[in-house]
């Protein structure tokens, strides 16, 4: 490969240019070399790679968008690892990003904003259901199509629900801070109800044009989502609807028990508000628009001390130094409380490294993806327990091997304890409906396909074969009818874009080869990579003849057209009835070689005329050909007779033939 080249990920992704850049990765326009068709790559660093926890996650992106098939999500295609790096293939979606409408449209029509919601909420309704968090929810990963549809994307950090990964023991929060939950804030689990929380900051956003907390860092950011309450969002803009502002506090309520149940609950409120109907939110009272500390239990894991309440005390007189004495009971009562956390946290930290009785904690195994024996002698090894449960095989997943864990890597274990693992059992097979020669629109088909349990990719456009197809027929399907395969085996349809009929010129006979192809190509029309050559005596050698089409005809631009091209030819003349020397004289004049037959049986010419010759004349030849002439023989003429088996030398004395066999 040149330099000039643009790279190509596993032989079939070509990278053309960047078009984002995130906090691990980087997001290229790149082509798909084998379906024809721009997908967005994205490319973990190299630096990256080279962490386990990283990768992981970046994995597991693959994994959860990789098996959710919705109208609101960006599709992932593929994901593999090459040169050094790992990447993800996904849809490529020809669209703005949610933040960049905010942040040059902000406020949106309340209407406007409640519907980009309300379509967020259904991609993470359907997430949810299928047991994927998505963990990230900002305006970011929001892009919003020319023609108004929400595609919600980046599930990097997304996790399946159940899964008991404990995040804050390595250091490391998820998400962006400004769109943090309380509790992800705090590093404790999170559910739907977290991204229910997320998706009102962006509401909030999208109708204020500011995110309801803001700070220097991201911690200060973080402890505001924890201790106070946003000003409200009349407060801000009062063109906002109270029953708008009530569906926006409500979602981001600190406790997840006041939010929506689900983001379908969330997503019903929003249509209802577009429709002008009654919405189920409480409108916010006094207290919850209050801008004060929040004041909540805390255990002794959480406790954060509270600052001293001042404004109760009484204002101190200039020149005095003292601190009053209920001021100095606050700071008692506050280093007290660090004391005891301080103590709790020595306790429970020892007990988590094998001190006071406590046993020690480990990272449990990763061994999804592996068979059933190895992960359960793997789990043997570290002193676990295992239970089996059984996971749907609705793909080519191989039988027998592991599809998840719960708790899953790398969350922390102790010896005795019991590991879930899901382990696919047989993948049901289905045979492969014929879509593609009924006349079935892609909608249709893809129907028919899912029907009977398989999934289908996004359609590959194409220009019509024949003149009998229609625009947004299907033409072909990559997996052959009544082929029996797993069912959730990706099939991709073969649809018509383009119905244009062209002209094959009538003047492209007698014009060279070479000419003639790149003519027809600029007609949208495919030049067979072989030809017919055929002799032919009145259009030059390396020229065309005609085509099939045929020249002059009508046809759908991407038809297939083969040129019949001429090898040149030569028209054989008569030479019977001349002497010998006038028959290679002729013969020369035509690029033609004349050698001497046996002697001709011929009773019309006299001795030493040519009598016959082969090929005969008027015979179409290859330039060059030898033709074989005969001669009458008679008592005055010395010839020399040869054929493929013996020569004979003649002499010829007064009317007697005397024949001398050749050594």
């Amino acid at each position: 490969m040149t330099s000039t080249q643009p790279p190509v990920y596993n032989g079939r992704y070509e990278l053309r240019n960047q078009i984002a850049r995130g906090g691990t990765a980087q997001v290229y326009l790149a082509r798909d070399l084998l379906l024809d068709r721009p997908v967005a790559l994205k490319v973990l660093f190299p630096e990256l790679s080279a962490d386990h926890s990283f990768v992981e996650r970046f994995r597991r992106e693959a994994q959860a968008a990789a098996n959710l098939s919705h109208p609101n999500i960006v599709p992932v295609f593929d994901w593999g690892e090459a040169d050094r790096t790992h990447f993800i293939v996904m849809e490529y979606v020809d669209g703005e990003p949610l933040s960049s409408i905010i942040r040059t449209q902000a406020p949106l029509d309340p209407a406007q904003a409640a519907q980009i919601a309300a379509d967020i909420a259904k991609a993470l309704s359907y997430a949810h259901r299928h047991g994927v968090v998505h963990r990230d929810v900002k305006p970011g990963n929001v892009l919003i199509t020319a023609d108004g549809q929400v595609k919600v994307t980046d599930f990097g950090i997304a996790r399946a629900m159940g899964a008991d990964e404990q995040v804050t023991q390595t250091g490391l929060v998820m998400g962006t801070a400004t769109y943090f939950s309380p509790e992800q804030a705090q590093g404790l689990g999170v559910d739907g109800r977290s991204d229910v929380y997320a998706l009102g900051v962006v509401l909030y956003e999208m109708v204020t044009g500011r995110p309801p907390f803001t700070g220097e860092t991201p911690v200060a950011i973080a402890y505001q989502h924890v201790r106070e309450h946003p000003p409200t969002p009349r407060s801000l803009n009062p063109a906002i609807p109270t029953s708008l502002e009530a569906i926006i506090l409500q979602a981001m309520a600190k406790l997840p028990a006041e939010r929506y149940p689900t983001a379908e609950d969330f997503k019903a409120d929003l249509d209802r508000f577009v429709r002008g109907q009654t919405v189920m939110a409480r409108p916010p009272t006094d207290a919850g628009a209050a801008t004060g500390p929040v004041t909540r239990a805390m255990t002794a894991t959480t406790a954060i001390p509270q600052t001293p309440d001042t404004s109760v005390v009484g204002a101190i007189e200039p020149g005095r130094d003292a601190m009053p004495k209920r001021t100095t009971l606050w700071w008692a009562l506050g280093g007290l409380v660090l004391l005891v956390a301080l103590a709790l946290v020595v306790f429970f930290g020892g007990r988590s490294l094998g001190y006071f009785g406590g046993k020690t904690y480990f990272k449990v195994p990763d061994v999804t993806g592996q068979t059933q024996p190895a992960a359960e002698a793997k789990l043997r090894a570290n002193g676990l327990n295992w239970t089996i449960t059984r996971a749907s095989n609705t793909g080519s997943a191989k039988s027998g091997t592991v599809q998840s864990q719960s708790p899953a890597y790398p969350a922390s274990v102790q010896k005795g304890q019991t590991v879930t693992l899901a382990v696919y059992g047989a993948a049901p097979t289905a045979p492969v409906p014929n879509v593609s020669n009924i006349g079935e629109t892609y909608q249709e088909a893809k129907t028919q396909l899912e029907s009977a349990g398989f999934k289908v990719l996004p359609a590959h456009y194409q220009q019509a074969t024949s003149a009998g197809q229609k625009q947004g027929q299907v033409i072909g399907q990559s997996i052959a009818t009544g082929a029996v395969e797993p069912k959730g085996t990706a099939i991709t349809l073969d649809v018509v874009k383009g119905t244009k009929l062209v002209t094959i010129p009538a003047s492209i006979v007698g014009e060279p080869e070479l000419q003639v192809a790149t003519a027809l190509t600029k007609l949208g029309l495919n030049v067979a990579t072989s030809t017919i050559s055929r002799l032919n005596g009145t259009v030059p050698s390396g020229s065309v003849i005609t085509s099939s089409p045929a020249p002059g005809s009508q046809e759908l631009q991407g038809t297939s057209v083969t040129l019949t091209v001429s090898k040149g030819g030569v028209i054989v003349p008569s030479v019977v009835g001349d002497t010998e020397t006038e028959a290679r004289q002729a013969l020369s004049a035509k690029g033609l070689t004349a050698q001497l037959g046996p002697p001709s049986t011929s009773t019309v010419y006299a001795a030493g005329i040519v009598g016959n010759q082969s090929p005969e004349a008027n015979a179409l030849v290859s330039p060059g050909r030898t033709i074989y002439i005969s001669l009458v023989p008679g008592s005055s003429t010395s010839t020399t007779s040869s054929s493929t088996t013996s020569s004979s030398t003649s002499s010829t004395t007064s009317s007697t033939v005397a024949t001398t066999p050749s050594s």
